[in-house]
C-alpha cells in the first residue's frame, strides 16, 4: 500500500513532527521453524551483514538479509521465582482465611499458552482435611485447590499445578489463599494452629507465543521495553557505520532513557556495527542519508521510525536517523523527551526548540533539597492505603542526593499525617515506622476512650470511620543515604476476642498515610569527601549532579570498539535509572591528551586492552593502570567491615599502603576515582580492563550494585575479577560542594580534634577573663586617680588653714 502522509501541527514542549503511516505485512512464523526466545533479552542473536562493495564504512548504507540458518522464535518459556515476583520472604498464610497476592506481568507482544506453578509448601497438622484447603487464584478466579491430608502435614512438600492460560492478562495477580479450620465446633479465627507456609523459592513458569504487532510509534517504548517484563532489559544497539562522537552521544541519550524506564531491572545494550539481530528487537542509529536503507525512503531530516526486523517478522527495529550528527541528536532528543506525542510508523521532526537548561540536583527521582517534599510526590495516593488486621507494608521508595552532609546535624524531620480506624476497649494496636527494615518508632493507635479529649474527637471521625492524627518523626540522614532506601509503615491492629462462638473476623479496619505528609532535607548542605565510588555505583554521582549529564565528558580510547561502546551505553542506562532523566547533555571525547580536554567537566574514562598508553598523561594521578602489567595500590580497606555509611567521612578513609604489579592472562577490571588533573574539585572515574571481558564483569557489578548483597563498591579503588568485587583503597583527597562559614569552620577545627562550640566557649572564657582583667585594671587606675585627687585636696586644704 502506498504510504499516506499525515500532517499534524504538533508542538508539545520541544518538537514539531510529521508522521507517515504505512502498513507492513506480518508473515506468520512456521511452527516447524520455531526457536525458543532468549529468556532475558529484548533482542536476539546477531546476523552479520556483508558491507557494501564500495564506499567508506562510515558512509555505507545499512543492509540486512535474513540468515537462512536463523529460525523465527515462535514460543518461549520464562520462569519466575516467587521472590522475583516480590515475595522477599516465605509467604505465611494464617487464620481461617489468609492470603497473599503477587503481581504477574505478561509482555504485550506475547500471549500465554500455558502456565505451571511449582509450589513448595508446608501446612499445619491441625488442619481438618475435609474443611481445609489451599487455593491458587489468578485474577481472583480459582485456578486450582490443593488438599491438605493429615499424612503429609508438617512436612515440606512440592507439587506442580497446571494453571489455565486464559486467566492470564498483561497485569495479572497470583493469589495464594488458605481456607483453614481446626475444629467442627466454635473456633478462634486467628488460632495459632491455622497456618500454611509457601516458600518463595516456588516458581511460576509461563509459556508464550508472539503476537503480531503493528510498526507504530504510538506504542513506544513497547516493544523495545515492556513494563510487564520484570527481567533485566537486554536491548541491542546497531550503529549503521563506525560511530562518531555525535552518534555516540545520541545513543547515550537513548540508552539512558531506556535505563530510566527499566529502573530496578537494570539494562544492558550489546553493540554491533552494520549488523542487524537475527531475531528480536533492536535500536538502529543512523547518522548519514547513505546508511538509511531500512527507512524505505530518502531522509529529509531528523527522523524516527519503527520497522519490522527483516530477519524476524516478530521483531521490530527502532530507527533513530539524521543526515548528520546534529539531526541525529535532534531525533534522539525527540524520542527521549516527546515519544508520547508520536504516532504512525515514522515521524519527521520539522522543528526542534531547545529546552531550558537543567539546574543542579533537580533529577526527577531525587528528593528535593530546597523545600519540604510531600510523600504524595513520591508515590501514588492509592499505595498509601491499606486494610485488614495485618495488612502489607506501606512502602515509599526514595533516593536522596549522595552528597548531603549530615555531620553534627539533626535528624531528618518527617511531618506525618495518618489515619486509622479507632477500636473500642483497651487494645495494643500500633503503627510501626521503619526505614529499609530498620525499626525507628512505634505509634500507638489508641481507642477514642484512651485519647485525650476523646469525646471531642468523635466529631473528627471521617465517613470511612477513620480518625486523622499527626506525629513528628525523625530519621538519621545516614539511614536515607543507604542504597534502596524505603520508608515503611505497618499498621498492626489488635484482634478483639468477643468470647467463645462470638469471634468473627470483620474486615472493617483501615489505615492510611496522608499524601500531604512531608519530609524535609533543606537543612543539609551539599558537601562530600571524594573520591567516593559508592556514590558513583549507587547514584552515578558526581555525574548525575546535573540530571542531563551536561557537566560530564565521557573519554574513550582512540581505538575503542564495540566492548567500550556497550560499556558506555550500559553506564548511561545506569545514570538514567538514578535520575529518571535522559542524558541529553553528555559529551563524548576520543583519547585526547589531558591538556586538550575541557577543564569545567567531570570525566568518565572507559578503556580496555593491554595497550593503554594513551592514558600515560594520567599516570601520576591514577591509583591503578593496565599497560604491560596490571598495577594496583592496596590499603587496609579489605580487612574492614564495608557497607556502613558514616556521618563523618574521615572515619571511612584508608590511604594506600602498598603498590604492586602483576602480569598474566586472566581478565580483570578496575574502577578508580581521583581528582581531575585539569581542575581542582572536578572528578574522574575510570573504568579500565586488560581485556574486553573485564568490562562486561565491571558492567555486571555496577548493575548489581543497588540490589546486591555481595561486597559493596566503595572507596577510591575497586578490583573486579569475574563476580568477585574487592574495594582496595579509600583515599579522600578532595571535597566537592560548599559548607557555610560556621559549619565549614567547625569541620576544619574537627580535623585537629577541636569543636567550634568548645573553641567559642574557650574564646568566650578568655574574653571574659580579659574583660575582667581590663575592668579591674581600669577600676584600680580610677581609684588610684581618685585617691591622688583626694590627697591633693587634703594637702591644699591644710595649706589654706596654715
Amino acid at each position: 500500500m502506498t504510504a499516506q502522509p499525515v500532517w499534524p501541527a504538533l508542538l508539545l514542549g520541544c518538537v514539531f513532527v510529521t508522521s507517515t503511516v504505512t502498513e507492513a505485512a506480518q508473515p506468520a512464523a512456521a511452527a516447524a521453524a520455531a526457536r525458543q526466545d532468549a529468556p532475558a533479552s529484548a533482542g536476539g542473536a546477531a546476523n552479520p551483514v556483508a558491507p557494501p562493495a564500495t564506499g567508506d564504512s562510515n558512509a555505507a548504507p545499512l543492509q540486512s538479509a535474513p540468515d537462512a540458518g536463523a529460525a523465527t522464535a515462535a514460543s518461549s518459556t520464562v520462569t519466575y521465582s516467587l521472590q522475583q515476583l516480590g515475595a522477599q520472604y516465605a509467604l505465611n498464610l494464617r487464620g481461617v482465611d489468609g492470603s497473599n497476592t503477587l503481581p504477574v506481568g505478561v509482555r504485550d507482544d506475547r500471549v500465554v499458552t500455558g502456565a505451571r506453578l511449582n509450589l513448595r509448601y508446608a501446612y499445619s497438622p491441625a488442619l481438618l482435611p475435609d474443611l481445609s484447603h489451599i487455593n491458587v487464584l489468578v485474577n481472583d478466579q480459582v485456578a486450582a485447590s490443593i488438599d491438605v491430608p493429615k499424612n503429609t502435614s508438617g512436612t515440606n512438600l512440592q507439587r506442580t499445578i497446571t494453571l489455565p492460560p486464559y486467566l492470564f492478562t498483561a497485569n495479572s495477580k497470583l493469589r495464594l489463599q488458605l481456607i483453614g479450620h481446626y475444629t467442627n465446633q466454635c473456633e478462634d479465627p486467628l488460632h495459632s494452629s491455622l497456618w500454611a507456609n509457601i516458600s518463595n523459592d516456588s516458581t511460576l513458569s509461563i509459556d508464550t507465543q508472539p503476537l503480531a504487532q503493528a510498526s507504530e510509534l504510538a506504542r513506544l517504548p513497547r516493544p523495545f521495553f515492556d513494563e510487564h517484563d520484570i527481567r533485566r532489559l537486554n536491548l541491542p544497539f546497531v550503529f549503521a557505520g563506525n560511530p562518531d562522537t555525535a552518534a555516540l552521544e545520541a545513543a547515550g541519550a537513548v540508552s539512558s532513557w531506556f535505563g530510566a524506564l527499566a529502573t530496578y531491572r537494570g539494562a544492558q545494550f550489546p553493540v554491533s556495527i552494520s549488523t542487524v539481530p537475527a531475531r528480536g528487537n533492536a535500536v538502529v542509529i543512523v547518522d548519514s542519508a547513505a546508511q538509511a536503507s531500512l527507512a524505505g525512503s530518502p531522509l529529509q531530516g531528523p527522523t524516527l521510525a519503527v520497522v519490522t526486523n527483516p530477519n524476524d517478522p516478530n521483531g521490530k527495529l527502532l530507527l533513530v536517523m539524521g543526515r548528520d550528527g546534529k539531526e541525529l541528536k535532534q531525533a534522539a532528543d525527540t524520542l527521549v523527551m516527546g515519544s508520547q506525542t508520536l504516532s504512525g510508523s515514522s515521524a519527521l521532526i520539522t522543528r526542534f526548540a531547545e529546552l531550558a537548561p537543567r539546574k543542579p540536583y533537580d533529577a526527577p527521582r531525587w528528593l528535593r533539597t530546597d523545600r519540604p517534599m510531600s510523600l504524595g510526590e513520591l508515590v501514588d495516593a492509592k499505595q498509601l492505603q491499606v486494610s485488614g488486621y495485618s495488612p502489607d507494608l506501606i512502602r515509599i521508595n526514595m533516593r536522596v542526593p549522595p552528597d548531603l552532609f549530615g555531620w553534627h546535624a539533626p535528624n531528618v524531620p518527617i511531618d506525618l499525617h495518618y489515619r486509622y480506624t479507632p477500636q473500642p476497649y483497651m487494645v495494643n494496636s500500633s503503627l510501626l515506622f521503619s526505614v529499609s527494615d530498620q525499626f525507628m518508632k512505634s505509634i500507638p493507635l489508641l481507642s477514642l476512650e484512651r485519647l485525650e479529649g476523646g469525646s471531642k474527637l468523635r466529631g473528627e471521625v471521617l465517613p470511612d470511620s477513620s480518625l486523622p492524627r499527626q506525629a513528628k518523626l525523625d530519621v538519621p540522614l545516614e539511614a536515607l543515604l543507604q542504597p534502596n532506601t524505603q520508608l515503611q509503615f505497618r499498621y498492626m491492629y489488635d484482634y478483639i476476642k468477643q468470647g467463645e462462638c462470638r469471634d468473627i473476623i470483620i474486615d472493617n479496619v483501615r489505615g492510611a498515610v496522608d499524601p500531604e505528609s512531608t519530609i524535609d532535607l533543606s537543612q543539609y548542605p551539599h558537601y562530600i569527601a571524594m573520591p567516593n565510588l559508592a556514590s558513583f555505583a549507587q547514584a552515578g554521582f558526581p555525574f548525575t549532579r546535573m540530571a542531563d549529564l551536561s557537566g560530564t565528558d565521557v573519554v574513550l580510547g582512540p581505538n575503542a570498539g564495540t566492548p567500550e561502546y556497550s560499556t558506555y551505553l550500559a553506564v548511561m542506562g545506569r545514570m538514567g535509572d538514578s535520575t529518571g532523566y535522559p542524558a541529553r547533555g553528555v559529551t563524548v571525547l576520543r583519547g585526547q591528551r589531558i591538556d586538550a580536554m575541557p577543564s569545567d567537566k567531570d570525566l568518565l574514562v572507559i578503556a580496555s586492552g593491554a595497550d593503554q598508553t594513551w592514558l600515560k598523561d594520567w599516570a601520576r594521578t591514577m591509583p591503578a593502570a593496565y599497560d604491560q602489567s596490571a598495577q594496583f595500590a592496596v590499603s587496609d580497606l579489605p580487612g574492614r567491615v564495608l557497607g556502613w555509611f558514616h556521618a563523618n567521612p574521615r572515619l571511612d578513609a584508608e590511604p594506600r599502603r602498598l603498590s604492586l604489579a602483576w602480569s598474566g592472562p586472566g581478565a580483570s577490571a578496575v574502577l578508580a576515582g581521583f581528582e581531575s588533573p585539569k581542575q581542582p574539585g572536578r572528578s574522574v572515574v575510570m573504568l579500565a580492563s586488560n581485556q574486553p571481558d573485564g568490562l562486561k564483569d565491571a558492567v555486571s557489578a555496577l548493575l548489581d550494585a543497588p540490589n546486591s548483597g555481595k561486597q559493596p563498591i566503595q572507596g577510591s579503588l575497586v578490583s573486579i575479577r569475574g563476580t568477585e568485587v574487592d574495594s582496595l583503597v579509600s583515599e579522600h583527597t578532595y571535597y566537592v560542594g560548599h559548607l557555610g562559614i560556621w559549619r565549614g569552620l567547625d569541620w576544619w577545627l574537627a580535623s585537629f580534634g577541636l569543636s567550634l562550640a568548645w573553641v567559642l566557649k574557650a574564646l568566650g572564657i578568655i574574653a571574659l577573663v580579659l574583660i575582667a582583667v581590663g575592668l579591674f585594671s581600669f577600676l584600680r587606675r580610677r581609684q588610684a586617680r581618685r585617691d591622688a585627687e583626694a590627697r591633693e585636696r587634703l594637702r591644699a586644704s591644710r595649706q589654706q588653714q596654715s
